[in-house]
């Protein structure tokens, strides 16, 4: 019967923190600040005993974490069942930037700075907004940057295939 009450609590935690951090915004998930991940060791040791209560056992522990593959992975395949359940709760993908103008009620919706577009453009070589063909915050949290330069560069490698 204990099991059954940690197995419980896990699986209230474990959707718990989705919820929560579907509300507090998906940037959160894949672009790590020294912040963030203190913030996410904290919340791990602060639900600890919600799942596992006084058992500080071997098995209490498989248990809780047994619990959280099992709910992740019934999750997982839920999402993949039923794609508009999966854009409910994970949300969409949503565009930053498109043909170098930046849309800022999304940037302001999803509290990103333009700094952290200049970072994202930076990490896939491209020297300014403006050269930005699109900027989309992916639903796990990334910055997708396609530019001008990537489509001319895409462009000759076809041409280049057709004239071989």
């Amino acid at each position: 019967m204990d099991y059954l009450i940690i197995a419980g609590s896990s699986a209230c935690v474990y959707v718990f923190i989705i919820i929560a951090i579907r509300i507090f915004g998906k940037k959160e998930i894949a672009q790590l600040s020294i912040i963030d991940l203190v913030f996410i060791l904290l919340i791990s040791n602060a639900v600890q005993n919600a799942m596992v209560g006084s058992d500080t056992s071997l098995p209490g522990g498989l248990c809780a974490a047994g619990t959280l593959f099992i709910v992740n992975y019934a999750l997982k395949y839920i999402f993949y069942r039923f794609p508009n359940l999966s854009a409910i709760v994970q949300g969409d993908a949503v565009m930053l930037v498109y043909e170098g103008k930046i849309i800022k009620e999304n940037l302001k919706k999803f509290r990103i700075s333009v700094h952290e577009i200049e970072e994202a453009a930076r990490e896939h070589n491209v020297k300014s907004i403006e050269e930005i063909n699109l900027a989309i915050l992916e639903v796990d949290g990334n910055i997708s940057i396609l530019s001008n330069d990537y489509q001319n560069r895409t462009k000759r490698k076809k041409n280049h295939k057709d004239i071989v």
